[in-house]
């Protein structure tokens, strides 16, 4: 083997390395090259006429139904209306779960309390309580917004619950050996040890977020991407729901994007 194979040898087995950091110039190139190649797949199997175009539209009739639902059908609204439902529904959960979760896998009390009344509350599906929500509230923006906020709480309070409890013992330990009070290990130790993971399960749980409004907005919605959606499957416009669908997975990594550049900034020491 020659010398240039053997460093390409190397080198691959290297980049195969369990939790290997690689270089941000690979890392996004092969991120664009993930979306390339579904993209090739998707224009194989359509160009040449393999699937239905009902069933599944070329990306030339995607882009131009995109085009239209922007310049003809003002989607920018229905986006935003979606957006600010899911902002807010995610941001209440969050704003209870967050501190409620803490306190959960803190203080053995509180557990003991809480988690088997979650554990129970996160398998119901939220979908099934939109006949309630309507009963209770009608078809109005908070409808919306409890769909989202019950699919997102009980999940969000047990993942911090979870995420606080993997502080390391040691740490809590040698804390206390050091003089620090109670009331100090929960704010100096078990908060900054545990807030980059709880910044990870906020982004996860973000992204339920996004499949609980879509169903809400197919009962009894008059705007929102998930309206578009089921208005176009009544009309068989099957090239406007792959554009909500694409413009929902595009919000979504722009918003798994900014979660993960604020952990950075906020929490360097992860």
């Amino acid at each position: 083997m020659s010398e240039k194979e053997n460093k390409q040898s190397k080198s691959l087995k290297r980049l195969f390395t369990p939790m290997t950091s690689i270089r941000n110039s690979l890392y996004l190139t092969l991120g664009v090259t993930g979306f390339v190649v579904v993209l090739a797949i998707w224009s194989i199997l359509t160009y040449g006429g393999m699937v239905d175009p009902i069933f599944l539209p070329t990306p030339t009739d995607t882009y131009g139904a995109a085009v239209d639902l922007f310049t003809q059908l003002n989607f920018t609204h229905d986006i935003w209306v979606t957006i600010v439902r899911v902002i807010i529904g995610f941001s209440l959960a969050a704003i209870i779960a967050v501190p409620l979760g803490i306190m959960l896998g803190t203080y053995k009390p509180i557990e003991g309390f809480l988690e088997p009344l979650m554990s129970f509350v996160r398998y119901l599906p939220a979908s099934a309580f939109i006949p309630l929500f309507i009963l209770w509230i009608g078809v109005s923006e908070s409808q919306k917004i409890a769909v989202i906020f019950m699919g997102s709480f009980p999940q969000l309070i047990l993942m911090v619950a979870a995420a606080t409890k993997s502080v390391q013992t040691d740490l809590i330990d040698v804390s206390y050996t050091l003089g620090t009070s109670r009331a100090a290990v929960l704010w100096r130790v078990i908060l900054p040890a545990s807030m980059p993971s709880i910044m990870d399960d906020l982004r996860m749980v973000l992204g339920w977020a996004w499949t609980y409004i879509i169903v809400a907005e197919l009962v009894g919605a008059s705007s929102g991407i998930g309206y578009m959606i089921i208005q176009s499957q009544r009309m068989l416009k099957t090239s406007n729901i792959f554009v909500g669908i694409l413009i929902i997975g595009l919000i979504g990594l722009i918003f798994d994007y900014l979660f993960k550049s604020l952990s950075k900034r906020l929490f360097p020491w992860s």
